[in-house]
């Protein structure tokens, strides 16, 4: 992995010195995404600019250095990420007479641009990525991302009117180095934000700044851009993931389950096996769960060596997994590290969270994320994660506890199930904790069911799992929600089953804006580059061929999955209820993190910034405190925001 900046700018206010010494400043901010080397290219008619800082994976030497320039000197590259069959592409560049003097896959992406053209390329080329790309000879910027999101891209504005300039980076920490970069908080993002506990792209906490969406391309021609102009104008997809969905249906084909595993076996053992090329050692996160316990144990059959593993776990009970991470590992053979976290720890990390994720971001499972990032960069340099299970395969409760609720209570009167909502959300979270103790967050489980049981569609249903804050335009000042792929009519299916529907809405935004931003800045944190089977386009394009019942069946998601893990692990090993990677953060709220919170929600200090509903937060926060209702979600949106706030701003 890398990190990636630049700019364009039509004046000519600052000399070549200037702007080189710009640029270093900018890339700078970037060091912990590539510590191995940096680099900055300028272009010598124009003032634009690119910077990388590189973190070597594949080919060690001077020949991967970025920014690059083809071997036509039409092309400079400036490049964030893995292609997996990338040495296939190389074959076949060879085969036209191209010869590369390296082994990195930066090179043969940028002689596959130079072959066969932008266009063509990016149909060949699959991983995760985000990329620069200068045309010198029509004077076009490309801005590139991957399909699913992993590699994060942002572009913007810096400066007003005609002097204004164009920025571009792999995190938002890079545009604060640029003098004229002035930022202004945009509420309607912000309200957003509130909504889902991330910021679905393309927008940004930013006034004046978007963040690339997934599969998505922005070209511009650097002489006609006016500065300021709204630039989610200039983006097109690619690759579009409803697109993607429809011609996979019709490919749609009947086998037997038999079949069925067996073919899916055999292409996550390809994709695994083309994560394995790597010349800096390699390991693999393993919580115990279905996602994580499957790469590992196809990796042990690969590598047949002890593959490294590292999980984390926690004191408070009903959050710990580590002990069945360990009895994985034990029985695959693993050399497996463990590592155990205290409300202490958190404290530890809340502090980085603003540097780390530089917009807000509310998924508290980033704490752990960073935490055993950290453990694992002390002996790999790659890791192996089992991220996208879950959107791909049906592994998440609402794929089948909500199809369950809706079949069950749509033709109910509402009035009956306002009451049923009633009952339920009367018995305190922990009471309910102590009714199933064998299932791990029960009485959160039991209040969310509660909150959705007077839905009256799919969307409700959906929207109303997945929000922190049901009205977020009542808690911004001045804010209204904008609109998302999620609530865009023009990206929805048809003929969709609802758990279904979920997991196309889950890869559509969840995953590439919450789940992969996580991993990456996390991993980035400590310069550690995380690979994810399970993500690859070729495993997103068979799951849409094959019916429901292979993702979701008989009360349980990932069927699939769980059938494939069987042939290396036993069952009693791993069935058992979906806990999830998430902290007790409700108890730590109450205790270990009261001050800390108490001091960012601070009445007067609330009313002083003018962002936010100062009577809602405070009323919330008070329930939390007094145990009438686990708010943790909702506050730590808020926390997050309010941390964020006072670093950058």
């Amino acid at each position: 992995m890398c990190g990636i900046t630049g700019f364009y700018t039509q004046s000519a206010q600052r000399n070549r010195q200037e702007l080189e010494k710009l640029c270093q400043d900018m890339v700078g901010r970037l060091a912990h995404r590539g510590p191995d080397g940096t680099g900055t290219w300028l272009d010598p008619d124009m003032s634009l600019a690119l910077g990388h800082h590189r973190l070597a994976i594949l080919d060690l030497s001077s020949e991967g250095r970025q920014p690059m320039i083809s071997e036509s000197g039409r092309y400079v590259i400036c490049y964030n990420g893995e292609v997996f069959g990338y040495l296939e592409i190389k074959k076949e560049l060879e085969k036209t007479g191209i010869t590369l003097r390296g082994r990195s896959d930066t090179e043969v992406i940028l002689a596959a641009i130079d072959r066969w053209g932008l266009n063509l390329a990016l149909q060949k080329i699959d991983g995760m990525f985000a990329f620069a790309l200068w045309d010198r000879k029509e004077k076009q910027l490309h801005l590139v991302r991957d399909r699913l999101g992993k590699k994060p891209l942002y572009v913007g504005w810096a400066g007003d009117g005609k002097n204004g300039s164009l920025v571009f980076a792999s995190e938002l920490k890079a545009f604060h180095a640029h003098p004229d970069f002035k930022p202004e908080i945009n509420r309607d993002a912000l309200t957003t934000y509130m909504r889902y506990g991330y910021m679905p792209a393309p927008l940004c906490i930013f006034k004046g700044v978007w963040s690339l969406p997934a599969g998505f391309r922005l070209s511009i021609n650097a002489d006609l851009i006016s500065p300021g102009s709204d630039l989610e104008n200039f983006m097109e997809s690619y690759w579009h993931h409803l697109r993607a969905l429809e011609e996979q249906q019709q490919k749609a084909s009947h086998k037997s389950d038999a079949e069925t595993i067996d073919e899916f076996e055999a292409l996550l053992t390809t994709c695994v096996q083309d994560r394995l090329v790597s010349d800096v050692p390699l390991g693999a996160f393993l919580s115990g769960g279905i996602d994580s316990s499957t790469i590992v144990a196809l990796m042990q059959k690969i590598q047949n060596q002890p593959v490294k593993t590292y999980s984390i776990g926690f004191e408070e009970d009903g959050y710990n997994e580590a002990a069945h991470a360990d009895k994985i590992a034990a029985h695959l053979g693993t050399d497996h590290h463990e590592y155990h976290l205290s409300a202490g720890d958190a404290l530890d990390v809340i502090p980085k969270l603003p540097d780390i994720y530089d917009e807000p971001f509310a998924d508290i499972s980033q704490i752990p994320t960073y935490l055993i990032s950290k453990c694992a960069r002390e002996s790999v340099t790659v890791i192996l994660s089992g991220d996208g299970g879950d959107e791909m395969l049906g592994g998440y409760n609402r794929h089948f506890i909500g199809p369950r609720i809706w079949r069950a209570m749509r033709f109910m009167p509402q009035p009956m199930r306002r009451g049923m909502s009633r009952m339920i959300d009367s018995v305190p979270i922990e009471t309910w904790n102590k009714l199933a103790p064998s299932k791990p967050q029960f009485g959160d489980r039991m209040h969310k069911v509660a909150s959705i049981i007077g839905m009256n569609s799919q969307e409700d249903i959906y929207q109303k799992l997945i929000s922190q804050w049901d009205v977020p335009a009542d808690l911004v000042l001045g804010g209204k929600e904008a609109l998302t792929p999620l609530t865009d009519p023009t990206w929805q299916p048809e003929r969709l089953e609802f758990a279904e529907m979920m997991m196309y809405w889950d890869a559509l935004s969840y995953l590439s804006n919450d789940i992969l931003v996580k991993v990456d800045r996390a991993t980035m944190a400590v310069s550690l580059e995380s690979r994810a089977p399970l993500l690859d386009r070729r495993i997103y394009d068979y799951v849409w061929t094959l019916p429901e019942n292979m993702k979701v069946r008989g009360g349980q998601g990932k069927w699939l999955l769980r059938k494939v893990l069987e042939r290396h692990v036993p069952k009693e090993l791993f069935e058992r209820p979906k806990q999830g990677f998430t902290v007790p953060t409700g108890a730590w709220l109450r205790g270990e993190l009261k001050d800390w919170a108490e001091n960012l929600l601070d009445e007067k200090r609330l009313d002083e910034e003018g962002y936010l509903n100062t009577k809602i937060i405070r009323d919330t926060w008070a329930e939390h405190l007094a145990g009438r209702g686990n708010h943790a979600n909702q506050l730590w949106t808020v926390l997050m925001f309010q941390a964020w706030k006072e670093r950058w701003m």
